[in-house]
């Protein structure tokens, strides 16, 4: 393959590289802002500039230096080329870049969401100057409200235009442009837009400085206290990678995680605000079971024990019926699964309802390989079909059918997690009936809860780990980040409870990994999970669910 050195590494690359992008591929180090793999080269920051010495094949090939410095986002590869970043011409360029790029931007770096994850802070102390020649006052710009989500700090801007090209070239909407020249440059919507776009959040993550903003982020928290975890979009059939960033027990934004083959780098807005369900107010924060017509609340050993007594006795003079959410993980299908065959060999299961909103749209519209926004607003439904038919082939059903099989059962269980209220009317009629003893496990209060015989509040993605089947089939496992609520635990765990009463054993820990093992190990047909589950990397499963699971 051919080779190319840079800043003394020797690196194989593939013809139609840039020079940049080799670096980045290896690991060695060239400052750049307004680069992006995912859109169209720029080549307008300039500091990523370097000296080149290319073979001479006039010449015995002898490397010869090309005149000028050549941005090396922009310049290909080629077979014998010296490059260097860390020359006397190149440090230069880069002194003097920067000098530009601080000469109008404002010092507020202690009140700037972007500080501690800033390419100017950590460029300026790499390749600045230690002091600044600037005398004269800064140009002030505006701040400017671009839309719903977005604000807008004009004086910190750099004019990398990665934000305009975004809305060019990937959400295909192109409300962004840049006005005036010279140091009067600003980003701005045109006249009469906003910045409102399925995908403009995007932009945020897009901007090297703090100019551009989330409002819902803006002054929360500082990100050196944050902890980022690696996780999956668990609102739609995406699959997404994403990175949910909490600290003290609290989400406070989710970012996106780069994953070529699904997501590649971005997020949906709506994924972006998907946590502000797990902090919602409707969020049950305790169990409660029926005592003389009157739900009560209890604690989740009486309240496991109820449930477990109703339904033995319901399995024992009729049938299970057992809906389990699309919103669950596959780890907590076949745990729930697990339990409900144990005591009723012939349950009928069902697939919790797969909310649908419009239909699919690719960014920008019409490509072939685009990011996609998908209209079906469940993260499982695949993956909770694939173990419940592995578990009881033939007795597994979509929504509707389930209901009118569920008809005659004299036990249901019924499974949530939805980000709003989501139970249709003939569900709680079901479950209202007195002849029929119910068990939900929810995280949004509803009248559904209103009616069950025993209610346990479970958890939303973010408290507890486990995987997800996409659109696409691809398994994807995800860790735990904050832990659950007080009041509420992991429908997994509720199911290892009902278990371990049925036994009469203690409860363990409900742990994804070992259920994804002996799903591999005990079905055949479900080998995939001990294979094909995508690791999103970091501490172990083991580690992650022992550590973070507090009941």
């Amino acid at each position: 393959m051919p080779t190319i050195t840079i800043n003394g590494k020797a690196c194989e690359f593939t013809g139609g590289q840039s020079i940049l992008q080799v670096a980045n591929e290896h690991d060695v180090e060239i400052p750049q802002y307004c680069y992006h793999d995912g859109l169209s080269v720029a080549a307008s920051c300039r500091i990523c500039l370097a000296e080149v010495w290319a073979p001479n094949p006039r010449n015995d090939n002898k490397l010869e230096a090309i005149p000028k410095l050549l941005p090396t986002c922009q310049t290909p590869a080629g077979d014998g080329q010296v490059v260097s970043t860390q020359s006397p011409k190149s440090l230069a360029n880069q002194k003097s870049v920067m000098e530009l790029l601080l000469i109008n931007h404002p010092l507020d770096c202690p009140v700037c969401d972007q500080a501690g994850e800033c390419g100017l802070q950590d460029y300026s102390y790499q390749y600045g100057r230690s002091v600044s020649r600037f005398e004269e006052e800064k140009i002030k710009q505006p701040k400017k409200d671009l839309g719903p989500n977005i604000l807008l700090y004009s004086d910190r801007c750099i004019m990398c235009s990665r934000c305009v090209r975004f809305t060019r070239e990937v959400s295909g909407t192109a409300e962004l442009m840049i006005e005036g020249r010279g140091a009067n440059e600003q980003i701005d919507v045109f006249p009469g837009q906003a910045l409102d776009n399925p995908i403009a959040g995007n932009v945020v993550d897009l901007c090297p400085v703090g100019a551009l903003l989330e409002k819902d982020f803006l002054f929360a928290k500082r990100v050196w206290d944050l902890t980022d975890t690696p996780s999956i979009d668990g609102l739609t059939s995406s699959g997404d990678n994403i990175w949910v960033c909490h600290a003290d027990n609290v989400v406070h934004r989710i970012r996106p995680r780069t994953n070529p083959d699904i997501n590649k780098w971005w997020i949906t807005d709506e994924v972006r605000a998907s946590f502000q369900r797990v902090h919602a107010e409707e969020r049950m924060t305790g169990p409660r079971r029926r005592e003389h017509g009157v739900q009560i609340d209890t604690d989740f050993r009486r309240a496991t024990i109820e449930a477990v007594d109703g339904l033995v006795r319901a399995a024992s003079g009729g049938s299970l019926a057992v809906l389990v959410s699309p919103m669950l993980s596959c780890e907590e299908a076949y745990a729930l699964a697990k339990v409900a065959i144990r005591m009723d060999s012939e349950t009928v299961f069902g697939v919790g309802p797969v909310p649908v909103d419009g239909v699919d749209q690719t960014f920008p519209e019409g490509a072939e390989n685009g990011f996609v926004l998908r209209a079906e607003k469940a993260p499982n439904a695949r993956g909770v079909r694939r173990v419940l038919d592995a578990l009881a082939s033939g007795l597994v059903h979509d929504f509707d059918v389930w209901l009118t099989k569920a008809a005659d059962a004299k036990g249901v269980i019924v499974t949530g997690n939805y980000p709003s209220e989501w139970a249709p009317g003939a569900l709680v009629d079901l479950c209202r009936n007195d002849s029929c003893f119910a068990v939900s496990l929810d995280t949004i209060e509803g009248p559904l809860n209103d009616v069950c015989d025993v209610v346990m509040p479970g958890s939303t993605w973010v408290e507890k780990a486990g995987s997800f089947e996409n659109v696409n089939g691809v398994l994807q496992s995800f860790e735990q980040a904050i832990r659950p609520f007080d009041g509420t635990r992991p429908e997994g765990q509720t199911a290892m409870a009902m278990t371990a009463t049925i036994h009469g054993e203690l409860e363990g820990i409900f742990n994804s990994a070992g259920v994804r093992s002996e799903m591999a190990a005990a079905v055949p047909v479900l080998s995939m999970f001990e294979t094909d589950v995508r690791s999103p990397g970091g501490s172990s499963f083991v580690e992650a669910d022992m550590a973070m699971v507090e009941f």
